[in-house]
C-alpha cells in the first residue's frame, strides 16, 4: 500500500503525517484516496497529469540547460492541504507585509523620512542596483508601487510559516497555480468531491480589477509587455492576457508620441493606459536605462513621469527584493503602522556589517549564502551540499565584495509526500515552499489569491525549490471553515 512505504523526515514538519504517524486530520481523506489508489494507480494518475501538461504547452524555460530550455513544467499530483486557520493567519500577514513595503516604497521614492530616520542605512538603498534614483519625485498613480507580489514563504520544523524573501519585480508563477488546479480536477475529480477548497481561476479577473483600479480613467486600456517568445515565463505572459482580454505586447509593438503611450494595431495607433510589465526595469527604456536593450519602448519612463501611463510594477519597486533590505522588513512594518509583523522571517546575516561577515566566514558550512540581487536560485550556494572547493571560492568572494552577499541558517524546509521512482513508484518525503500571489489595488485594496504555487524540490535532499534548478510544483488546497463536504 502507499501508506506502508512513506516515511516522514525525522526533525522535519511533515504536511501530510503529524508526529503522531497518523495523517493530519485535514489530510485524512486524501491520504485514505492516495492509499485506495496505491502505488501503481497513483503513477497512472501522474502520467495522466504529465500528458496534458504536453498537450497544453505548459512550459518554462531552463537557460542553464545545455540539453534544451523548454521544459514541460513539472507537476505532483499529491497536493499540499492548508486549514482556514492556518490560511487566515498567512493573509493578514501578507496583507500587512505588503502595505508596510508599499508605504515604504512611497516614502523612498517621495520624501525619504524612512531614511532621514535611520530606519534603515541609507547607503543600503543607494547601492542597490535595483534604486531608480530618476524616479525620486515621480507621483506614483493612486500611491501604489506594488500592484503584483509573489512572497516566497517556508515552514519551519515546528509548521510555523516563514518569509523567505519578497519578489516584487515581475513575479511569475501564478498561471501554473491556476493551470495545476485545472489538471488535479481532471485526473483526480473523486478526491475533489470530498473538499471544500478555495478556487484559484478567478486570479486573472482579480488581476484586472487591480490595474481598472489605479488606471487614470474609467475605461483603460491595458496591455502586457513581454520580453518574447523566449522568456522563461512566457506561457504565462501569453496566458495572462488572454485570461484577462487584454493585448499581448512586445517592446516592438509600442511607441511613445508626445509622452504618450501608444500600440500599433491594424486600425492604426490605440493609447495604452495601464502597462503591465513583465520586463525588467533596466530593460524598459533604452533612453532611461540600458541603451542597448531591444526589450522596452523608447521614451517610455517620459510617458511614465508625465502622468500618462500606469507601470505595474512600478519601477524601483525592486528596491525591496534586494537580500540584504529583508532584514530590516520587521523594522519598516513597526515603522509605518505601528505593528508587530504577524509572520516571522529567516534570522539573517549581512556581510557589508563586519561582525555578521566574520561569523559567516567562519560558520560558512552550516549557512546557505546568497548574492543580494540573486533570482530563481542562481548564485545560491547551501554550506552543508558544497565542496571544499566550493566554499573555499564562496569565501574568496565575500572578501572581495561583503556587500554583495547575505546569509541565512540552513531552514529545516517542511516536507510533502511527492511521487517518485519508475519503474518502481512510492511516496517518498520532498521539501516544499509556497509562493502566495497578491494584487494591490487603489485605497489599499490588498487581494491574495487562496494557496499559492507549492514548490517541491524533486531531488532526494535538495532544499532548492526553485524550477529554474529542477524544481518542480503542487497545487495547494485552501479548505474552506469546515473543509470537508457534509
Amino acid at each position: 500500500m502507499t501508506s506502508e512505504r512513506y516515511r516522514p523526515l525525522e526533525g522535519f514538519y511533515d504536511g501530510m503525517i503529524g508526529s503522531d504517524g497518523l495523517p493530519r486530520s485535514c489530510c485524512a481523506p486524501l491520504w485514505e484516496h492516495l492509499t485506495t489508489l496505491g502505488p501503481q494507480g497513483l503513477a497512472s494518475v501522474q502520467r495522466s497529469a504529465e500528458l496534458s501538461l504536453l498537450n497544453q504547452g505548459i512550459t518554462f524555460t531552463v537557460y542553464a540547460d545545455a540539453r534544451g530550455t523548454e521544459k514541460i513544467f513539472p507537476v505532483d499530483v499529491v497536493p499540499r492541504v492548508l486549514t482556514f486557520e492556518e490560511w487566515t493567519r498567512l493573509e493578514a500577514g501578507l496583507k500587512q507585509r505588503l502595505e508596510a513595503l508599499n508605504h515604504f516604497l512611497c516614502d523612498l521614492y517621495g520624501d525619504q523620512k524612512v531614511l532621514k530616520d535611520g530606519v534603515i542605512p541609507t547607503d543600503l538603498v543607494v547601492n542597490s542596483p535595483h534604486f531608480c534614483r530618476e524616479l525620486v519625485g515621480t507621483p506614483v498613480p493612486e500611491n501604489v508601487f506594488i500592484h503584483v507580489s509573489g512572497t516566497d514563504l517556508i515552514q519551519d520544523e515546528h509548521g510555523e510559516f516563514l518569509v523567505l524573501e519578497d519578489n516584487l519585480r515581475v513575479p511569475s508563477g501564478v498561471s501554473y497555480v491556476i493551470e495545476n488546479r485545472i489538471i488535479m480536477s481532471r485526473v483526480l475529480p473523486d478526491l475533489f468531491s470530498r473538499y471544500r477548497i478555495f478556487r484559484v481561476d478567478h486570479y486573472p479577473q482579480m488581476l484586472l480589477d487591480g490595474l481598472r483600479s489605479v488606471a487614470p480613467c474609467d475605461d483603460p486600456e491595458i496591455a502586457v509587455l513581454t520580453p518574447g517568445i523566449y522568456n522563461s515565463a512566457y506561457f504565462e505572459h501569453s496566458f495572462l492576457s488572454a485570461q484577462m482580454g487584454v493585448r499581448l505586447v512586445e517592446g516592438g509593438d509600442l511607441v511613445v508620441d508626445d509622452d504618450v503611450l501608444y500600440m500599433k494595431t491594424t486600425s492604426g495607433l490605440q493609447r495604452v493606459d495601464v502597462l503591465y510589465r513583465r520586463v525588467d526595469d533596466a530593460f524598459l527604456d533604452p533612453i532611461a536605462f540600458r541603451s542597448d536593450s531591444l526589450l522596452g519602448v523608447p521614451g517610455l519612463m517620459h510617458a511614465y513621469r508625465r502622468g500618462n501611463l500606469v507601470l505595474a510594477n512600478a519601477p524601483g519597486a525592486g528596491v525591496v527584493d534586494d537580500k540584504a533590505m529583508y532584514a530590516y522588513i520587521p523594522r519598516i512594518i513597526r515603522y509605518y503602522l505601528d505593528q508587530e509583523p504577524l509572520l516571522g522571517q529567516v534570522n539573517t546575516y549581512l556581510c557589508r556589517e563586519s561582525k555578521d561577515r566574520d561569523f559567516v566566514l567562519a560558520h560558512l558550512e552550516e549557512l546557505v549564502l546568497k548574492p543580494t540581487d540573486g533570482s530563481g536560485g542562481y548564485g545560491l550556494l547551501v554550506g552543508s551540499h558544497a565542496t571544499r572547493d566550493e566554499l573555499a571560492a564562496a569565501r574568496a568572494a565575500v572578501r572581495a565584495a561583503p556587500h554583495r552577499f547575505i546569509a541565512q541558517p540552513i531552514q529545516k524546509l517542511a516536507t510533502m509526500p511527492t511521487l517518485i521512482g519508475d519503474p518502481d513508484p512510492h511516496l517518498a518525503a520532498r521539501h516544499i515552499d509556497l509562493r502566495p500571489f497578491a494584487v494591490y489595488g487603489a485605497e489599499d485594496q490588498i487581494s491574495v489569491l487562496p494557496g499559492g504555487l507549492t514548490r517541491v524540490a524533486l531531488r532526494e535532499g535538495s532544499l532548492v525549490v526553485n524550477s529554474s534548478q529542477g524544481g518542480g510544483s503542487k497545487d495547494t488546497w485552501v479548505l474552506h471553515d469546515g473543509g470537508e463536504h457534509a
